[in-house]
């Protein structure tokens, strides 16, 4: 196995793109998961990937995350091209969501929080964070509305305290990266509204922080979707700037049917539009 060079302070900062993936391709057992898409992610751009089932948008979030590597193409993740860096290494200084995380103790949500400093589902053994890490984790479970919630434990939570939790949770290690997994998987409408006041608020007050988001749902993306991805069948539709590609035609061929869309207050909603009978 050949050695890879560590990760320095100087090249996680370097100002090169948070994400570029080149013309990626994923085939399993035969099948073409994704075929020739390409990404750009800088700085303070927060893109949404949308299509319908399968289409490949959590396939594509692995390979942004460093879970997979791609059948072809590349892809750079803080400047560092997977397949000659520590995949373990380099998640380290990613956030990523996801609504299914595989915890089954009653930890309290501070203890839910922490454990993002150690990438562990559980805390790690003979490991203890310091005051200025607990001081971060009350920091940011205020700022996403969960500062009342601190004792609470993990099981007696709602799914959308949950979801807060978890990005809490992904922001400890200060990462340049967020990756979000159909977040509001689950939720009703009062608590996807609070997950999406909590990241437009996240957003604000990071600025330099990139994201990405999957859903499936126009009405699930927050006010400041800056860009987006329209995904069908494993390939790019569509790809820029969020008001040039969540476009009624856009939106209606990605999907394989005929939606209006509109944006009131920066949200977008999507309805069925009528055709006319023969």
């Amino acid at each position: 196995m050949t050695a890879t060079a560590p990760l320095s302070a100087a090249a996680v900062a370097a100002p090169v793109p948070v994400i570029r993936a080149d013309e990626v391709s994923l085939v399993r057992d035969g099948n073409v998961l994704l075929d020739a898409v390409s990404l750009t992610v800088r700085g303070g751009e927060h893109w949404a990937l949308l299509g319908a089932n399968g289409a490949g948008k959590s396939t594509l979030l692995g390979l942004l995350g460093a879970v997979t590597h791609p059948t072809r193409g590349s892809v750079e993740v803080l400047g560092r091209t997977l397949g000659r860096v520590d995949l373990r290494e380099l998640r380290t200084l990613l956030g990523h969501v996801n609504p299914r995380h595989p915890l089954r103790s009653p930890l309290t949500v501070s203890e839910v929080v922490l454990t993002g400093l150690t990438n562990s589902v559980e805390p790690m053994p003979r490991w203890s964070p310091g005051p200025g890490q607990r001081e971060r984790a009350e920091r940011l479970l205020k700022m996403l509305g969960m500062g009342g919630k601190t004792g609470s434990r993990w099981p007696a939570l709602s799914q959308g305290e949950r979801g807060r939790t978890l990005i809490a949770r992904a922001l400890m290690p200060q990462p340049r990266l967020l990756l979000l997994d159909e977040p509001a998987t689950g939720l009703d409408l009062a608590a996807r509204e609070q997950l999406l006041d909590s990241l437009d608020a996240l957003r604000e007050e990071h600025p330099e922080l990139a994201t990405v988001l999957v859903t499936h749902h126009l009405e699930e993306l927050p006010a400041s979707t800056t860009h987006a991805m329209l995904l069908r069948g494993g390939r790019c539709l569509a790809s820029g700037g969020a008001d040039e590609v969540l476009t009624t035609e856009l939106v209606s061929e990605c999907f394989g049917h005929p939606v209006a869309i509109s944006r009131t207050d920066g949200r977008w909603a999507a309805r069925a539009r009528r055709t006319a009978r023969g």
